[in-house]
């Protein structure tokens, strides 16, 4: 594809040989400096499709990034896929010398401060606490080249739409335009149109879909009883690493102390835990210490 060696040397190291569907009709377009319109869901490689050449034109014409200035914006909508979008940014660009920074909310803000302070070449954020740091003055967006939207339609349900609008007017103009989105409901589509520019577009499906890979099935059961019947399913030893969905933040807190008195090892992750708190949590479900994480469908993603 044409793409620059060092980032050539990074994926082989990461063992990445095949580009997928979307990284294959994106990164070519988003190299031309073209605004693009990803229609694609979690799980189909767009991390890559827009990092890689994102990196790539950076490395083209590089610049150093003046204080408190990001080349490149990306904003997500959860402080875990932030992370996740940096770490990629960060495993892409090892032989780039890039700076890369993440900002979210509920962590201090001394460390992100002097990250911004330092001026930066990518900045992932979610939009929350990018717009307390913009009106501390501590982030000036005049200079931004490239402007990643990821998770539309994410962004709309936590009720981000009117941030992100006020964040885009502090970007120049005249910018390059990434906008991913699983959905297309109409407030997205409108948003799609107000900041795009004759954009390329792209619409993939994920590459297995559920039906295949995974067997599902429903039960139905009166409300009262739906916990006890959890807890007999856990008597299961098949039962491993288990991700229990729940409505509520209450709801997730009570099913995990009531699985926990029954025996059965569960954590709960959701907006209203601290950072750390969720980092051990999820950290104890990794390693295996916890059979059940419960969580609601906000801190899923």
């Amino acid at each position: 594809m044409g793409l620059n060696k060092a980032l050539l040397q990074a994926l082989a190291s990461t063992g990445y040989t095949k580009p997928t569907p979307i990284q294959e009709k994106a990164i070519p377009d988003v190299m031309a400096g073209k605004d693009l319109l990803g229609i694609a869901q979690t799980g189909t490689g767009k991390t890559a499709a827009f990092a890689l050449p994102i990196l790539h034109r950076l490395a083209e014409n590089r610049i150093a990034p003046k204080p408190r200035t990001t080349r490149v914006l990306v904003l997500s909508p959860t402080r875990e896929l932030a992370t996740q979008i940096g770490d990629s940014f960060k495993a892409y660009g090892a032989h780039l010398g890039f700076r890369v920074a993440v900002i979210f909310g509920g962590v201090k803000y001394g460390g992100q401060e002097r990250a911004l302070q330092q001026g930066l070449d990518i900045l992932v954020a979610a939009p929350g606490r990018l717009l307390d740091h913009i009106q501390q003055k501590n982030l000036d967006l005049s200079s931004t080249e490239i402007f990643v939207l990821d998770e539309a339609d994410q962004m709309l349900d936590l009720g981000f739409i009117k941030p992100i609008r006020q964040i885009v007017s502090k970007i120049p103009a005249k910018r390059q335009n990434l906008f991913f989105s699983a959905t297309m409901p109409g407030e997205i589509g409108k948003l799609a149109g107000e900041l795009l520019k004759d954009p390329v577009k792209v619409q993939v499906t994920p590459q297995s879909t559920t039906v295949q890979r995974i067997s599902q099935s429903v039960v139905y059961i009166e409300q009262g009883r739906k916990r006890a019947l959890l807890t007999e399913m856990f008597s299961d030893p098949e039962y491993t690493r288990c991700l229990v969905f729940t409505k509520t933040k209450h709801g997730a807190d009570k099913v995990a102390a009531y699985l926990e008195a029954g025996g059965v090892e569960a954590g709960a992750i959701h907006g209203n835990k601290s950072q750390p708190q969720r980092e051990r949590t999820l950290a104890a479900f990794k390693a295996g210490k916890l059979r059940v994480l419960v969580a609601t469908d906000i801190a899923a993603r």
